[in-house]
This record gives structure tokens, sequence and C-alpha cells, in this order.
């Protein structure tokens, strides 16, 4: 059984239409829109719109979920995204500013029930700078409103079964805005045997008349006639059929005995009962503003035409026609940038835009082949635009905005303002994306959404064959068959990177047919995208689509173009990876390989890079065995970056030196900052140093400004050790550090750590350290090994960690740790 989407149940279009046409009433906008959830989660689709039309959304008819979009911020966080004007619009949200530059304002709020969240409703207002936007009381009114529509949404689905989510093929439900009638109707039911007329209140304000005096009684309105109408009105009643008749009705505003002029259209209905009388129901429909709004604007010699608010020309008088050199017939119903080439540039396009999201007048200039200057003007209001065509001279300098020249114009294929939204959203995420991996994953993101498939495979050239490397999608075994196939193969997977051509399959047939053989699985249809960077070939990108997709001239420019910036960002981040890969193997070198093995003591080391950013950082931890003891020792360099590490690895050398010939840790730390003074690397360190003392249960600590040692006991109470904290190493050449005696009893645990494990910025560190000392306390392990995982879960999982994490527990006179 198929599946339901949204739009195939007038009671879901009711809800959608009547929220959104609420939000926007009761806030004054001048436009709104409710996003619904795709089924695969990863973005919100239009599903319903009042005054602005979808095609002037351009990209956004398909957002994914974790684009820096207001409607997707609110659905994504749960919280109201309520932006003034366009400052605060550029400040919060760049891209969004970059692609609609224009003034006006946005409230989105989330839609759902409980704790689900469906998708989001937006409005649109027209803001000029420093605006307020809405009050605290209207914001309440919109989150209300998106409430009442997630439980109208939530009870559909459980008493229908019906889903929330919306289908992205689906077309949104269209509410326009509300406009001045230019044509009025009223609706009439006459009993034709008893004379008695039912009408509503815009008939009788057709005739004139006040619909509470209205006695009810056909004669009343048939006196309101023209006395040369009334017998040929009663013979068609009598006929039985009444397909249009002109009537002449007496204008009671004109004083005198002037008429004017309307049209009846009616039936007359028989009932299945014979007794019944008869009946005449129809229409009387008065056209007088209209008409005449249209022969005043006919006797103009200016230019005047009438676009519907996504640009389509619904009306141009006669010296419009003449201006724009064009019949009527072959403009009413097109764009004016579909139809006339001199006026293709995306200036024009972008010009309509901005009137109707800003709902502010705009004006430009266009030269009409050969050199014939025309000045255009919009006026906007939610309903469409009116605009203005007079002659004008030539501009006195071509800094005069203006719509390209015909030369130009009729060489060059019209930009759309949507294809230029995806080229910069794809753009800026791929900014932000610095592996590998993260490439992959924002061109997930961004293109899967945007075009609708279900599919995407990454393959690299890697000496010579394709090699996958990242693949998204419910069918695993999607592209296998391209896996390890050699560059010259006759595929379309590689014939499309060394032709350097994008390929568009349409069909399976299609693909049997070109290249017979290959597997087509559950696909049907393809996008081969060759990436080649500097000349070089470095992939394919292959989008599939579950279901046939006609790719349109839009689709296949916007992904050609698109195809450049992932080259370009794929070879960027192979190029990090690879960098990355070497400095994390100096770091690496620079640690100890293994911890040595000292009777009476068990140790284990961890250390996390950082995850952001590829400078290594000057974290280090070590076990140094002597004839006097063993010392355990934690420090950390500061900054992230190859001089940090460098002078890491100077001082760790430098404190194995002064401990190995049995220096006390008080000596041994001034002897490091001596060095580090020496080196003078411009850098600061921290460091803490423990002496344990052969078949002892005490030990002395020594500390250069580094964070305290936490001891767990036996009985599992956890302690943060005060120690006399000495200066920073690289501070003062004679600073002196005094050493702290601590006890540690057999079965106890001793964990030395760096910042990285209990920093988090905005929180004060101490509360960091009482975090980790509270874990260490309640950590259930039996071995110090699962300790330190257990210590390092969080961090393990972060996807962001600005700082790199060393962590040594030392555990004495004990194998296990004590439950």
């Amino acid at each position: 059984m198929r599946e339901m989407i949204v739009g195939e149940t007038a009671e879901r279009e009711d809800l959608l239409a009547a929220a959104v046409v609420e939000a926007v009433e009761g806030t004054g906008a001048y436009a709104g829109s409710v996003f619904l959830r795709s089924r695969d989660r990863r973005s919100i689709a239009l599903a319903a719109t009042c005054g602005m039309p979808p095609s002037l959304l351009g990209g956004w008819h398909l957002i994914p979920v974790s684009s820096p979009i207001p409607v997707a911020a609110a659905y994504s966080s749960g919280r109201t995204v309520h932006l003034t004007d366009a400052d605060e619009t550029m400040r919060r949200f760049p891209q969004l500013a970059v692609a609609l530059p224009y003034a006006f304002g946005s409230c989105s709020v989330p839609v759902g029930a409980g704790d689900e969240t469906f998708g989001a409703l937006a409005i649109v207002w027209a803001a000029a700078p420093g605006s307020e936007g809405l009050s605290k009381a209207q914001r309440r009114r919109v989150r209300a409103i998106a409430k009442r529509l997630g439980a109208a949404l939530a009870d559909l689905r459980a008493r229908t079964g019906d889903p929330v989510e919306c289908d992205p093929q689906t077309i949104p439900v269209e509410t326009p805005a509300p406009s001045a009638p230019a044509v009025r109707v009223g609706l009439f039911d006459w009993d034709i045997g008893t004379g008695t007329l039912t009408v509503d209140d815009e008939l009788c304000a057709i005739f004139g008349l006040a619909p509470r005096a209205f006695d009810g009684r056909a004669e009343t309105l048939v006196a309101c006639l023209h006395p040369g109408d009334r017998a040929a009105l009663r013979a068609a009643a009598a006929e039985g059929r009444i397909t249009s008749r002109r009537l002449r009705i007496r204008d009671r505003r004109e004083g005198g005995g002037g008429y004017r002029t309307v049209e009846l259209w009616g039936r007359v209905l028989e009932a299945d009962d014979a007794r019944a009388r008869t009946h005449l129901v129809g229409t009387v429909v008065d056209a007088r503003a209209g008409s005449a709004a249209v022969a005043a604007v006919e006797r103009l010699r200016d230019g005047v035409f009438s676009l519907a608010p996504d640009g389509r020309v619904t009306y141009a008088n006669h010296s419009a026609l003449q201006l724009l050199g064009v019949r009527g017939d072959e403009l009413l119903g097109e764009c004016l940038w579909d139809v006339l080439s001199w006026l293709s540039d995306p200036d024009v396009e972008y010009r309509h835009r901005s009137a109707m999201i800003s709902q502010a007048p705009v004006s430009f200039l266009a030269c009409r082949p050969p050199e014939r200057w025309l000045a255009f003007s919009l006026h906007p209001e939610a309903d469409g635009v009116t605009g203005r065509v007079v002659p004008s001279g030539q501009p006195p300098s071509t800094s005069t905005p203006s719509a390209s020249s015909a030369e130009t114009a009729t060489a060059a294929t019209p930009a759309r303002l949507g294809v230029m939204y995806h080229v910069l959203q794809l753009g800026s995420a791929l900014t932000e994306a610095v592996t590998a991996r993260e490439v992959c994953e924002v061109i997930s993101d961004q293109l899967l959404p945007a075009f609708g498939g279900q599919q995407l495979a990454i393959y690299e050239v890697r000496d010579g064959t394709m090699r996958l490397l990242y693949h998204t999608g419910h069918q695993e075994d999607f592209l296998d068959w391209l896996e390890g196939v050699p560059l010259q193969a006759c595929l379309p997977g590689t014939e499309t990177l060394t032709s350097g051509a994008p390929l568009f399959i349409e069909s399976q047939q299609a693909l049997s047919q070109g290249y017979p053989g290959i597997p087509t699985g559950e696909v049907s249809s393809w996008a081969y995208l060759p990436l080649i960077a500097s000349s070089r070939p470095v992939g394919t990108c292959v989008l599939g689509f579950d279901e046939i997709h006609r790719f349109t001239e839009k689709d296949r420019g916007v992904l050609t173009a698109l195809a450049g910036l992932i080259a370009q960002a794929l070879e960027r981040a192979r190029l990090y990876d690879s960098e990355f890969a070497l400095a994390r193997g100096l770091q690496q070198a620079l640690l100890p390989h293994r911890l040595p093995v000292v009777p009476g003591i068990r140790t284990v080391a961890r250390y996390l890079p950082g995850t952001s950013g590829m400078d290594i950082g000057g974290d280090w931890y070590d076990v140094i065995p002597a004839a006097g003891g063993v010392s355990l020792v934690i420090g950390d360099v500061e900054g992230h970056s190859i001089a940090a590490a460098a002078t890491m690895a100077q001082l760790r050398s430098a404190v194995r030196a002064f401990a190995a010939v049995g220096h006390t840790p008080g000596d041994v730390m001034a002897g490091v900052n001596r060095t580090l003074i020496d080196l003078d690397p411009g850098l600061l360190a921290s460091c803490c140093c423990i002496h344990l003392e052969p078949h002892g249960h005490h030990a002395y600590a020594v500390t250069a400004g580094h964070l305290p040692p936490l001891l767990r006991r036996p009985d599992a109470t956890t302690d943060t050790l005060e120690l006399d904290v000495g200066p920073l190493l690289g501070v003062d050449r004679a600073s002196a550090y005094p050493a702290t005696r601590i006890d540690l009893p057999p079965g106890s645990v001793l964990a030395l750590y760096t910042d990285g494990l209990v920093e988090e910025r905005g929180a004060d560190i101490d509360v960091g350290i009482d975090g980790l000392r509270a874990s260490l306390a309640h950590a259930l392990a039996d071995s110090l090994d699962e300790l330190a995982d257990r210590l390092l879960h969080n961090a393990q999982d972060s996807p962001y960690r600005a700082d790199d994490i060393a962590l040594l527990l030392t555990e004495f006179g004990s194998r296990h740790v004590p439950r």
C-alpha cells in the first residue's frame, strides 16, 4: 500500500492552511510558511504557504535540518528564532542574508506535540533597519498557533494513521495574499412560485439595498432593474435556464436615472417532489470596478503591467506591450525575464524578489535593442506587483543600475537565485569542513535534501583506481561494482571523470542501454559528477534516486557548478588529512610507547588529541624509574603548534635527565625551569612531578602551576590534593618549587591529568575538577585500564574537543581497583 503523504488529505491541507493564514493575519506579516520534516529526517520540506509563492523561496523548498537557516534552526533547537531586521539576520544567519539581502524580519517557531517536533512555522514582514519586530504578545500568539497545529497533526495521525512527514515532491498548499476584488459576486435563490427571494449581503450591496432592510420579495429587486429588462428576466426564468444575461440596474449613487450593467448567471432547479416549488438559483456579477480600472489604465501613455507574486505577468496595457515590443499572448502568464532576452539579466529577477520580500518599491533601467532605454518601477503589495515602464534617456554612466545589454543578454543563459542559493549554501558549509570525512558529510547533508536523492557515494582516485571514500543511504551495496576499477574502465563512474563532463542517467533502461551488465539494484536514476581540481582527477560523486528523477536544465547546471566546489574542498581536505596524520605521528612519537614496569605500583596512561584543527599540542606524561624510587610526571606546554610539541619533547627529556641522576622533585622542577628559559621558545609550561620512594607508602609532590592531583583511597573516598604550588615554568629563572608530602595507602589510586579533561568553555575549572573527582570516586571498574576508559568516556564521545588530554593513573600495592 502506498504511503500517505502531505497534501493527500483535505483535512491535513485545511489544518496547514488555517495555521499559516492565522499566523500571517494575526501578526500583520505579509507571508508565512509551514515546513514539515521529511521521512528520512534529514530535511524539512515546504508544506504550506500564505502570501509568498514557493518560487520566491528559491532554494528553500527543501532545507537540510543542519542548515544555518532560521526555520531549520527553530526545528532543530525547538526554540523560537526571532529576527527583527536585516542587520540582525546578517549577524545571526549570515548565509541567509547573503542569499536574500533584503529588508525583512522573520519569526520561526517549532511545530510539534509533546517531545516530538514535526516541523516549523515561519512568518515574514517588511522591516526597515532598527525595527523592533514582533511584540512579545505577537510571538506568543505565533507559538500558540504552532502548538495547536502540532497537536492537530498528532491527533490526525492517531485517528487516521497518516504520517506527519512531508514528501519533498508534494506540491505545497498555497493560500494567496488577500486583495481588493475587482469583481463583485452576489448569490440568490428565487422561489418563482411564491416570489420570495433569499440573497446574500453582497447581492444587496450590488443592488444598492441595505441587507437588513430587504424584505425578501423578488419584486423589490425587480423594481431596481431597467423597465426594459424586467419582462425579459421573467421570460428567462420561465424557460428554466439562464446561461448569461445582461441586466441594467439603477445606480442609486448617481442620483438620477442612471443605470449600470451587471451579468446574471443562473438555472432553474426542479425538485424531485412534484408538489415542491421551482427555484431559480445563481449569481449576479458586477465587474464595474474591474472594467473601469482597465479602461482607465488603457488610456494611459505610460506602460502599466501587473505581476503575480511569483513574477508572472497577469496584465499589461497597450502602451506597455508597445514599449516592450511583445504581443499580449506571448507575455501573459510568463515572467518578463523569460520572454524578453534583454531582461534576462539576473538583476531584473533580483529586483522583483527584492520588492516582494522587502515590500518596498524598486526601480531600474534596461536597454531594449538596439539602443532604446526604458525606466522600470515596481510597486509591491503582498498579492503582487504593479509595474510602470516609460521611455528614458541613456544613462550618464555605466554605473547606473541596469539590465545587461542586448549582446550579452542574448548570449547568456539567465541565472536563477535558487541556483545561487545552492552554490552559496554548499560553498559556505564546505569552508567549515576540514577533514575529508567532514567534507563528505557536508556534501551528503546538502545535496541529498536539495535534490531529493536517497543514495550518495564518493569515490576517490587512488593509485589509478576508484576507491570508496564515503557512502550514505539504505542500499549498502550501492555502486560496489565501482570499487577497485581502474580509471581507464568504460564505466559511468570513470568515464565522467576522464571526460570531465557530468553524466545524468534518468532510468534503469537508459543505464542498461549505455552500460550493459551494470547492476542497478533499487536505484532508478543517477547523477555522476566528476571531481576535478587543478586539472587533476580527484574522484567521482554519485547521487542515486529510488524513483525516476528527471534532471531539469537547472538541476544539471547547479550540480555541474557544485562539482567544482566539491572537488576543491575534497582535494584540500585530503591534503589536510595527510598533514594531520604526519603531525599526529610526530606527536605520538614524542610520547612514551610503553610505561615501565615498577614493582609495587601499576600505571596506565591515556592520551586524546584535540578534535578541532590540525595543530598538535604540548601535553605529555612519563614514568621515570631511578635508584632512589620512581617519578610520575605530567605536563602541558601552552599552545597548539609544532613549536609547542618540540618544546614538550625538550622538557620531557630535561625532566628525565634530572630525575635519573637522583635529584629531588624540587630540584628537578627548578632545573627544568632554567632549561625552558635558556631555550627561550616564548612559551610557558605547567608540570607536576611526584616522587615515590621504594617500598614506602608516601611520596613527595611538586607542582609548577599545574592542576592538583586526585587521590582515591581504598574506601573510595576521593580528594583533591592540596599542594604547595610553584610558579609556571619559564617565568622566573630563580623560581623555587617546594615539595609536599602525601600519604599513599595500599589500594589507593592517584590521578594526574591535564586541563583538557576538566576545562569547559564558560565554566569555572574548579567545577570541572570536582566533576572529575566525583567520577573517580563513583566509577565502577575491575581494572585500572577500565577506570581510565570510564574517566575519558565523555571526552571520547565529544565531536569537538579544543584541547588535548593526558591522563596518568597509578595504583599502589593492589592489582585491582576497589569497587
